[in-house]
């Protein structure tokens, strides 16, 4: 047993799950240099919804932070979330585009990608492995953890995720995480788990889990206990709820012990109380829910992750709707055995759970069906984990065929289109990675950007190219 090492979510899960992603860049920047300080094994600063939240709320652009937050960390590694095949985005790109976006990512200063698929299907991660090694890049393959619906026959057990962890480990991870993003992971079940992991691989494990139903401390220690390497922790002010753990706990609870992570508390203090002015400025201004914030014992039974949980509070929020979110709670676990048990992680958390709100809202399942369900039935995005009913694929998608093979195998290249496409606003080579992810919000984040390059405002005439006075 060593020391253990912890990677920082602040920058990243933390506030997407806390406030639904809305930390910007302005309020990032003035800490970095004192997280940096600390010695963290890594800071999970990009990927997952910040580069949508980016483009789409905060008007920024998600390179840019990602190259000023190179430009202050320069000793500690900056970590990103990857998406496999589906990239930042909602459906599989052609290999080209994964290919491009595992390059710019690395050279814009991203050291560690954790690289997952939402269904666990391998063949969806075999491009990014394969572009981030050719990259020098740190491969971090993660097993996207769940458990298996009640009464069931077991299915998620140790030794799938330890045959699945060897799959990766063969494909070039040079480390592997056990993905558990909906705080589904007991202590005892950890200790079992990280031990045949230990046992069964030999790159190093990483743990990364949520406080949602509670129970993220404690596992957090059992796993230390079976020899994990690396955890996922938050700093305290934004840590809990759907959150992680505290990171200062924990550095506490394991100083002087045989797994002390030889962080300092005082040094941690500095970053504790920059982020508390800015959660009593996020629960000012509404944009952080306390329903996120207290444990929900109930996620052990909707398998909810504390980003889609959060997100569902908002979209119900704004709808109107907020009385309906216990509805839409207890038809979510149904919806997910309908499509078959898929670990509810993006993009299969967002299309159960935007399926399950048509089904309470419309007051009949299957009513309307979106495109992304009718996809997920298909086999657009890869092999579901267990069977789906032919009952329920034939009211989804009714007599079409489906996919067996990689879904991305059917793609065509689609780059050099996608450049074609958004000539007009490319002023760098990422933007054809932005518009690539989020065409139509990314053309409105190009055109905003124009604008205040160039002083134009709702009195210029673009056709004629000309600006009154």
């Amino acid at each position: 047993m060593g020391k253990v090492k912890i990677t920082e979510t602040v920058l990243r899960d933390s506030h997407q799950s806390l406030i639904a992603t809305r930390m910007t860049t302005e309020e990032i920047l003035p800490i970095l240099s004192q997280l940096d300080k600390i010695g963290y094994h890594s800071l999970e600063a990009w990927g997952g919804a910040t580069f949508d939240a980016c483009l789409r709320f905060l008007d920024e652009d998600p390179w840019e932070r990602l190259r000023k937050i190179r430009a202050e960390v320069k000793n500690t590694k900056l970590q990103m979330l990857f998406r496999g095949q589906n990239i930042l985005g909602y459906r599989h790109y052609s290999d080209d585009v994964v290919e491009y976006f595992v390059q710019k990512s690395i050279a814009n200063g991203i050291d560690i990608i954790r690289i997952f698929d939402a269904l666990n299907d391998a063949r969806n991660l075999k491009t990014a492995i394969s572009a981030t090694k050719k990259e020098g890049g740190h491969v971090q393959a993660a097993v996207s953890y769940t458990t298996d619906p009640k009464g069931g026959v077991p299915f998620y057990t140790t030794e799938y995720y330890v045959n699945y962890a060897k799959q990766l480990e063969e494909m070039g991870a040079d480390s592997i995480c056990i993905k558990d993003m909906a705080g589904l992971l007991l202590p005892y079940n950890a200790y079992e788990l990280v031990k045949a992991l230990k046992e069964n691989v030999k790159v190093p494990i990483q743990l990364h889990t949520h406080y949602t139903a509670g129970v993220a401390s404690m596992t957090i220690m059992k796993a230390i206990e079976a020899g994990v390497d690396v955890v996922d922790t938050a700093i305290s002010p934004m840590a809990q709820g759907t959150s992680q753990m505290p990171t200062e706990s924990l550095v506490a609870s394991l100083a002087g012990t045989e797994y002390d992570t030889g962080l300092d508390l005082g040094e941690l203090n500095v970053i504790t109380k920059y982020f508390t002015n800015l959660r009593e400025k996020y629960l000012g201004a509404g944009l952080m829910d306390p329903k996120v914030m207290k444990v929900n014992v109930n996620a052990l039974i909707n398998q909810v992750p504390g980003g889609m949980l959060s997100n569902l509070v908002s979209q119900l929020k704004q709808a109107g709707k907020s009385d309906m979110l216990d509805a839409v709670l207890d038809e979510i676990p149904r919806v997910r055995a309908d499509s078959g048990n898929p670990p509810l992680v993006t993009p299969s958390s967002q299309i159960v759970g935007t399926q399950a709100v048509f089904n309470v809202l419309n007051g009949e399942r299957y009513k309307m069906v979106t495109k992304e369900f009718r996809g997920l039935i298909k086999g657009e995005y890869g092999k579901t984990p267990m069977e789906i009913d032919p009952e329920i694929v034939k009211k989804v998608i009714g007599d079409e065929e489906r996919i067996t093979s990689r879904p991305a195998d059917a793609l065509k290249p689609e780059l050099d289109e996608l450049r074609e496409k958004c000539a007009q606003y490319i002023e760098q080579d990422e933007d054809v990675l932005s518009y690539a992810l989020f065409d139509q919000v990314a053309v409105k984040f190009f055109e905003n950007r124009k604008k205040k390059l160039y002083g134009i405002d709702s009195n210029a005439d673009k056709d004629l190219g000309i600006h009154s006075v």
